[in-house]
Protein backbone atom coordinates (compact mmCIF):
# COMPACT_ATOMS: atom_id res chain seq x y z
CA UNK A 1 0.00 0.00 0.00
CA UNK A 2 0.87 3.74 -0.76
CA UNK A 3 0.43 5.13 3.12
CA UNK A 4 1.35 8.67 1.72
CA UNK A 5 -1.99 8.99 0.23
CA UNK A 6 -3.42 8.48 3.75
CA UNK A 7 -4.52 11.37 5.85
CA UNK A 8 -5.02 12.30 9.43
CA UNK A 9 -8.53 11.45 10.95
CA UNK A 10 -11.58 11.60 13.73
CA UNK A 11 -10.91 8.09 14.86
CA UNK A 12 -6.86 8.51 14.45
CA UNK A 13 -4.32 6.07 13.90
CA UNK A 14 -5.33 3.10 12.43
CA UNK A 15 -4.74 0.23 15.35
CA UNK A 16 -6.45 -2.32 13.21
CA UNK A 17 -4.34 -6.04 11.63
CA UNK A 18 -5.91 -4.62 7.84
CA UNK A 19 -5.82 -2.13 6.10
CA UNK A 20 -7.60 -2.05 3.15
CA UNK A 21 -6.69 -0.44 -0.74
CA UNK A 22 -9.50 2.74 0.15
CA UNK A 23 -7.32 5.74 0.78
CA UNK A 24 -8.09 6.84 4.70
CA UNK A 25 -9.89 10.06 5.15
CA UNK A 26 -9.86 11.29 1.45
CA UNK A 27 -13.78 11.41 1.52
CA UNK A 28 -14.71 12.31 5.00
CA UNK A 29 -13.01 13.33 8.08
CA UNK A 30 -15.01 11.18 10.06
CA UNK A 31 -14.94 8.32 8.21
CA UNK A 32 -11.84 6.19 7.22
CA UNK A 33 -12.96 4.27 4.43
CA UNK A 34 -16.22 6.46 3.12
CA UNK A 35 -16.66 3.50 -0.02
CA UNK A 36 -16.27 0.43 1.89
CA UNK A 37 -18.49 2.03 4.77
CA UNK A 38 -21.50 3.04 2.88
CA UNK A 39 -21.43 0.09 0.94
CA UNK A 40 -21.83 -2.16 3.62
CA UNK A 41 -25.97 -0.78 3.57
CA UNK A 42 -27.07 -3.89 1.40
CA UNK A 43 -25.80 -6.28 4.05
CA UNK A 44 -27.77 -4.07 6.61
CA UNK A 45 -31.47 -2.69 5.28
CA UNK A 46 -32.10 -5.70 3.12
CA UNK A 47 -31.49 -8.51 5.59
CA UNK A 48 -33.11 -6.64 8.45
CA UNK A 49 -36.64 -6.32 6.20
CA UNK A 50 -36.46 -9.83 5.58
CA UNK A 51 -35.93 -10.63 8.78
CA UNK A 52 -39.12 -8.80 9.85
CA UNK A 53 -41.31 -10.65 6.82
CA UNK A 54 -39.74 -14.03 8.16
CA UNK A 55 -40.85 -13.77 11.51
CA UNK A 56 -44.15 -12.08 10.17
CA UNK A 57 -44.91 -15.02 8.23
CA UNK A 58 -44.67 -17.36 11.04
CA UNK A 59 -41.09 -18.96 10.01
CA UNK A 60 -38.59 -20.64 11.70
CA UNK A 61 -36.85 -18.81 13.85
CA UNK A 62 -33.28 -19.96 12.62
CA UNK A 63 -33.96 -17.85 8.87
CA UNK A 64 -35.10 -14.97 10.88
CA UNK A 65 -31.41 -15.73 12.98
CA UNK A 66 -29.96 -15.63 9.33
CA UNK A 67 -31.12 -12.28 8.04
CA UNK A 68 -29.95 -11.00 11.14
CA UNK A 69 -27.02 -12.48 11.60
CA UNK A 70 -25.96 -10.82 7.82
CA UNK A 71 -27.46 -7.12 9.36
CA UNK A 72 -25.06 -8.11 12.55
CA UNK A 73 -22.24 -8.64 9.75
CA UNK A 74 -22.84 -5.31 7.98
CA UNK A 75 -22.92 -3.07 11.08
CA UNK A 76 -19.64 -4.55 12.02
CA UNK A 77 -18.37 -4.21 8.72
CA UNK A 78 -19.85 -0.38 8.91
CA UNK A 79 -17.45 0.46 12.77
CA UNK A 80 -14.82 -1.63 11.33
CA UNK A 81 -13.94 0.66 8.06
CA UNK A 82 -14.93 3.43 9.41
CA UNK A 83 -12.62 3.61 12.26
CA UNK A 84 -10.50 1.12 11.60
CA UNK A 85 -9.98 0.08 14.62
CA UNK A 86 -8.97 -3.38 15.78
CA UNK A 87 -12.31 -3.57 18.60
CA UNK A 88 -14.62 -2.76 15.40
CA UNK A 89 -12.33 -5.43 13.17
CA UNK A 90 -13.37 -8.21 15.94
CA UNK A 91 -17.07 -6.75 15.72
CA UNK A 92 -16.82 -7.44 11.92
CA UNK A 93 -14.87 -10.47 11.36
CA UNK A 94 -16.37 -12.63 14.28
CA UNK A 95 -19.77 -12.15 13.36
CA UNK A 96 -18.90 -13.21 9.61
CA UNK A 97 -18.40 -16.92 11.07
CA UNK A 98 -21.22 -16.87 13.82
CA UNK A 99 -23.64 -15.99 10.98
CA UNK A 100 -22.16 -18.35 8.33
CA UNK A 101 -22.68 -20.93 11.15
CA UNK A 102 -26.24 -19.89 11.57
CA UNK A 103 -26.44 -20.36 7.01
CA UNK A 104 -24.83 -24.09 7.42
CA UNK A 105 -27.29 -25.22 10.02
CA UNK A 106 -29.97 -24.14 8.05
CA UNK A 107 -28.95 -25.32 4.76
CA UNK A 108 -28.26 -28.82 6.19
CA UNK A 109 -31.15 -29.01 8.04
CA UNK A 110 -33.99 -27.91 5.34
CA UNK A 111 -35.42 -31.39 5.02
CA UNK A 112 -35.74 -32.54 8.90
CA UNK A 113 -39.42 -32.95 10.11
CA UNK A 114 -41.43 -30.47 11.41
CA UNK A 115 -40.02 -27.50 13.53
CA UNK A 116 -37.97 -29.05 15.55
CA UNK A 117 -33.84 -27.72 16.81
CA UNK A 118 -31.06 -30.58 15.70
CA UNK A 119 -29.20 -30.53 18.59
CA UNK A 120 -26.30 -31.98 17.78
CA UNK A 121 -25.44 -29.69 14.64
CA UNK A 122 -26.07 -27.27 16.83
CA UNK A 123 -22.74 -28.08 19.70
CA UNK A 124 -21.22 -28.79 16.69
CA UNK A 125 -21.13 -25.32 15.01
CA UNK A 126 -21.09 -23.64 18.01
CA UNK A 127 -17.77 -25.54 19.40
CA UNK A 128 -16.32 -24.29 16.01
CA UNK A 129 -17.29 -21.22 16.18
CA UNK A 130 -16.01 -20.66 20.53
CA UNK A 131 -12.82 -22.51 18.87
CA UNK A 132 -12.47 -20.03 15.76
CA UNK A 133 -13.20 -17.09 18.11
CA UNK A 134 -10.80 -18.07 21.56
CA UNK A 135 -7.72 -19.42 18.79
CA UNK A 136 -8.19 -15.78 16.63
CA UNK A 137 -8.45 -13.87 19.92
CA UNK A 138 -4.88 -14.91 21.11
CA UNK A 139 -3.37 -15.52 17.43
CA UNK A 140 -4.20 -13.03 15.54
CA UNK A 141 -3.76 -13.40 11.93
CA UNK A 142 -5.92 -12.31 9.54
CA UNK A 143 -5.39 -15.19 7.56
CA UNK A 144 -6.56 -18.10 10.14
CA UNK A 145 -10.00 -15.92 9.96
CA UNK A 146 -10.28 -16.50 6.36
CA UNK A 147 -9.21 -20.14 6.11
CA UNK A 148 -11.92 -20.48 8.60
CA UNK A 149 -14.25 -18.48 6.90
CA UNK A 150 -13.57 -20.23 3.69
CA UNK A 151 -14.26 -23.35 5.11
CA UNK A 152 -17.73 -22.42 6.23
CA UNK A 153 -18.79 -21.40 2.71
CA UNK A 154 -17.04 -24.48 0.71
CA UNK A 155 -19.73 -25.94 2.83
CA UNK A 156 -22.25 -24.40 1.99
CA UNK A 157 -21.29 -24.27 -1.83
CA UNK A 158 -21.23 -27.83 -1.21
CA UNK A 159 -24.30 -28.79 0.09
CA UNK A 160 -25.84 -25.97 -2.30
CA UNK A 161 -24.70 -27.78 -5.32
CA UNK A 162 -25.82 -31.32 -3.87
CA UNK A 163 -29.26 -30.21 -3.58
CA UNK A 164 -29.88 -28.18 -7.32
CA UNK A 165 -28.08 -31.77 -8.60
CA UNK A 166 -30.63 -33.76 -7.15
CA UNK A 167 -33.32 -33.29 -10.24
CA UNK A 168 -30.33 -34.62 -12.62
CA UNK A 169 -29.42 -37.46 -10.99
CA UNK A 170 -33.05 -38.50 -10.15
CA UNK A 171 -33.35 -41.56 -12.61
CA UNK A 172 -29.90 -43.08 -11.56
CA UNK A 173 -31.11 -46.62 -8.94
CA UNK A 174 -29.27 -44.63 -6.03
CA UNK A 175 -32.36 -41.59 -6.46
CA UNK A 176 -35.07 -44.03 -7.18
CA UNK A 177 -34.20 -45.89 -3.77
CA UNK A 178 -34.45 -42.72 -2.29
CA UNK A 179 -37.87 -41.94 -3.65
CA UNK A 180 -39.12 -45.44 -2.79
CA UNK A 181 -38.21 -45.32 0.57
CA UNK A 182 -39.05 -41.87 0.88
CA UNK A 183 -42.07 -40.23 -1.01
CA UNK A 184 -41.15 -36.55 -0.14
CA UNK A 185 -37.84 -37.15 -1.85
CA UNK A 186 -40.04 -37.10 -4.73
CA UNK A 187 -41.48 -33.94 -4.10
CA UNK A 188 -38.58 -31.76 -3.58
CA UNK A 189 -37.30 -32.86 -6.33
CA UNK A 190 -39.88 -31.63 -8.87
CA UNK A 191 -41.07 -29.19 -6.75
CA UNK A 192 -37.76 -27.04 -5.83
CA UNK A 193 -36.58 -27.60 -9.17
CA UNK A 194 -38.04 -24.48 -11.49
CA UNK A 195 -36.74 -21.87 -8.97
CA UNK A 196 -33.91 -23.49 -7.22
CA UNK A 197 -31.30 -23.87 -9.64
CA UNK A 198 -31.60 -20.32 -10.84
CA UNK A 199 -31.22 -18.90 -7.33
CA UNK A 200 -28.54 -20.95 -6.18
CA UNK A 201 -26.36 -20.47 -9.33
CA UNK A 202 -27.08 -16.82 -9.19
CA UNK A 203 -25.93 -16.83 -4.99
CA UNK A 204 -22.60 -18.47 -6.15
CA UNK A 205 -21.88 -17.18 -9.22
CA UNK A 206 -22.32 -13.14 -7.69
CA UNK A 207 -20.73 -14.09 -4.22
CA UNK A 208 -17.78 -15.83 -6.82
CA UNK A 209 -17.14 -12.62 -8.74
CA UNK A 210 -17.32 -10.71 -5.13
CA UNK A 211 -14.68 -12.38 -4.20
CA UNK A 212 -12.38 -11.85 -7.03
CA UNK A 213 -12.81 -7.96 -6.73
CA UNK A 214 -11.79 -8.69 -3.52
CA UNK A 215 -8.58 -10.25 -4.65
CA UNK A 216 -7.71 -8.01 -7.00
CA UNK A 217 -7.98 -5.18 -4.53
CA UNK A 218 -5.38 -6.78 -2.59
CA UNK A 219 -2.95 -7.76 -5.20
CA UNK A 220 -3.13 -4.28 -7.59
CA UNK A 221 -3.68 -2.30 -4.58
CA UNK A 222 -0.45 0.18 -5.37
CA UNK A 223 -1.88 -0.12 -8.82
CA UNK A 224 -5.28 0.96 -8.16
CA UNK A 225 -4.31 3.64 -5.85
CA UNK A 226 -2.06 5.09 -8.11
CA UNK A 227 -5.13 4.95 -11.03
CA UNK A 228 -7.15 7.20 -8.38
CA UNK A 229 -4.48 9.78 -8.68
CA UNK A 230 -5.26 10.37 -12.49
CA UNK A 231 -8.52 9.59 -12.81
CA UNK A 232 -11.70 11.66 -12.72
CA UNK A 233 -13.02 11.07 -8.60
CA UNK A 234 -16.87 9.71 -10.21
CA UNK A 235 -14.46 7.29 -12.55
CA UNK A 236 -11.49 6.42 -9.49
CA UNK A 237 -14.78 5.27 -7.43
CA UNK A 238 -15.59 2.50 -9.43
CA UNK A 239 -12.27 0.86 -8.41
CA UNK A 240 -12.79 0.45 -4.64
CA UNK A 241 -13.19 -3.04 -5.81
CA UNK A 242 -13.45 -3.83 -1.64
CA UNK A 243 -16.55 -1.86 -1.63
CA UNK A 244 -17.69 -4.30 -4.28
CA UNK A 245 -17.07 -7.21 -2.18
CA UNK A 246 -19.40 -5.80 -0.02
CA UNK A 247 -22.18 -5.12 -2.01
CA UNK A 248 -21.75 -8.59 -3.83
CA UNK A 249 -21.25 -10.52 -1.23
CA UNK A 250 -24.31 -8.94 1.02
CA UNK A 251 -26.55 -9.53 -2.65
CA UNK A 252 -24.65 -13.19 -2.28
CA UNK A 253 -25.37 -13.82 0.74
CA UNK A 254 -29.08 -12.28 0.70
CA UNK A 255 -29.77 -14.41 -2.17
CA UNK A 256 -28.51 -17.62 -0.58
CA UNK A 257 -30.92 -17.09 2.34
CA UNK A 258 -33.77 -17.11 0.34
CA UNK A 259 -32.29 -20.22 -1.40
CA UNK A 260 -32.60 -22.16 2.18
CA UNK A 261 -36.04 -20.57 2.50
CA UNK A 262 -37.33 -21.60 -1.02
CA UNK A 263 -35.94 -24.95 -0.33
CA UNK A 264 -37.11 -25.41 3.13
CA UNK A 265 -40.57 -23.72 2.52
CA UNK A 266 -41.27 -25.78 -0.18
CA UNK A 267 -40.24 -28.98 1.83
CA UNK A 268 -43.06 -28.13 4.21
CA UNK A 269 -45.65 -28.14 1.46
CA UNK A 270 -45.92 -24.24 1.61
CA UNK A 271 -46.65 -22.41 -1.52
CA UNK A 272 -43.21 -19.69 -1.59
CA UNK A 273 -43.09 -17.40 -4.27
CA UNK A 274 -40.52 -14.59 -5.33
CA UNK A 275 -41.38 -11.35 -5.95
CA UNK A 276 -39.44 -8.29 -6.97
CA UNK A 277 -39.85 -4.64 -4.75
CA UNK A 278 -40.09 -2.28 -6.76
CA UNK A 279 -39.48 -4.76 -9.95
CA UNK A 280 -35.80 -5.02 -8.76
CA UNK A 281 -35.19 -6.87 -5.31
CA UNK A 282 -35.84 -10.44 -4.81
CA UNK A 283 -38.09 -11.06 -1.74
CA UNK A 284 -39.98 -14.48 -0.54
CA UNK A 285 -43.26 -13.92 0.07
CA UNK A 286 -44.97 -17.36 1.84
CA UNK A 287 -48.64 -18.08 2.21
CA UNK A 288 -49.50 -20.48 5.26
CA UNK A 289 -51.63 -22.38 3.65
CA UNK A 290 -50.01 -25.49 2.61
CA UNK A 291 -50.22 -27.10 -0.76
CA UNK A 292 -52.05 -30.59 -0.88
Amino acid sequence: MAPSLDRAGYWGRPTSTLDWCEENYVVSYYIAEFWNTVSNLIMILPPICGAIQTFRNGLEFCYTCSFLGLAAVGVGSWCFHMTLLYEMQLLDELPMIYSTCVFVYCLYECFKQGNTISWFPVALLLIFSITVTVVYLQWKEPVFHQVMYGALVACLVIRSIFIVTWYVDQKNSHCKSLITHRPDFLFVIVRVYPWLRPLCYASLGIFLVGFLLWNIDNIFCDTLRASRQTLPPSVGVVTQFHAWWHILTGLGSYLHILLSLQIRTTYLKYRPKIKFLCGVWPTLHVEQQKTS
